[in-house]
């Protein structure tokens, strides 16, 4: 990589913790259908579709339903998580992610992001960061989850940056997956035994600056 000229980042647990809120909804329904419903079944949910978290559930449970009824169904839990990010706040922004992103900004770094959510918009808008990204690719314009690179080909088709131009910052294993097979970097937020794949591991955005990345990853 010979120059860093976008950075695409994934909202859910790299920008705001959401994923509690995915978690209380998905459970909530799960629940409801007699379907246990752990932290463990969840971490396989990370940076899947709606639909596609729903049939995994669906068939933990031995279960099946109709297109309409599942439908339905992901309607519900979507009604029940949209009840409670309306509520979120600028004070749930993870530790660093301000920061960084005017970093990047300052020094002329194209901004979007990647994310499965068809909420997205509606969260930053909560939490007051909307206006830091230039574009926005999420569930309301692509087809295809993660691990698919569909979403951050059209992020950098998006901003017009070639993808070895364009770094990943990822917190699940699927989104590490589809930022490597879309020709970019990738950062991982989290825990290196599971994003090991990445580039470079961080526990979060306030451990990285632009000077760091540059170093990891220009050289490489």
């Amino acid at each position: 990589m010979s120059e860093i000229k976008a950075c695409l980042f994934d909202l859910d647990g790299v920008i705001v913790d959401t994923a509690k809120y995915h978690f209380k909804a998905w459970k909530r329904l799960a629940n409801e259908l007699g379907i246990d419903f752990t932290e463990h079944e969840n971490e396989q949910l990370k940076g899947v579709s709606r639909m596609e978290s729903l049939q995994l559930i669906l068939s933990w449970g031995g279960l099946k339903k109709t297109e309409a009824e599942m439908l339905e169904l992901a309607a519900l839990k979507n009604s029940w998580y949209v009840e409670m990010i309306n509520e979120m706040k600028a004070d749930e922004i993870l530790p660093g992610a301000v920061q960084f992103l005017k970093e990047l900004r300052d020094a002329g770094v194209k901004i979007a992001l990647g994310s499965a959510s068809k909420n997205s918009t509606t969260i930053l808008q909560k939490i007051n960061l909307l206006d830091q990204f230039d574009a926005i690719i999420d569930g309301t314009k692509v087809s295809k989850s993660k691990p698919n690179p569909e979403v951050f080909l059209k992020g950098a088709e998006a901003l017009g940056e070639d993808p070895e131009y364009c770094v990943v910052f990822e917190d699940a294993v699927a989104g590490v997956e589809a930022a490597i097979r879309a020709g970019m970097r990738v950062v991982g937020i989290g825990e290196h035994r599971i994003l090991y794949q990445a580039d470079m591991v961080v526990s979060g955005l306030d451990q990285i600056h632009l000077a760091s990345l540059k170093e990891a990853l220009i050289k490489k």
